[in-house]
């Protein structure tokens, strides 16, 4: 099981770059990246919700969570 980050589909629908959401909300490039990339451990509900608020957006827009997740992948690769 794991949660994906779906950041990179609501900037493209808000035509918004990773640099600028950067900008607006004061989490570094770096951070963001680690958080769309989906290799963040965990997030800040202050980080969550400024990016809700600039994004115009709840929560579950921007996580998702995928009962197969990273296991039920490997699993379906090795077989």
């Amino acid at each position: 099981m794991s949660i994906r980050v779906t950041l990179d589909r609501v900037l493209l629908d808000r035509r918004m770059s990773l640099t600028e959401l950067s900008e607006r909300v004061g989490v570094t490039l770096a951070n963001l990246s680690i958080l769309k990339t989906g290799k963040a451990k965990a997030v800040r509900f202050s980080t969550l919700e400024a990016l809700c608020r600039e994004l115009d957006c709840q929560p579950g827009d921007l996580l998702v969570f995928d009962e197969e997740g990273e296991e039920g992948r490997r699993r379906v690769a090795a077989e």
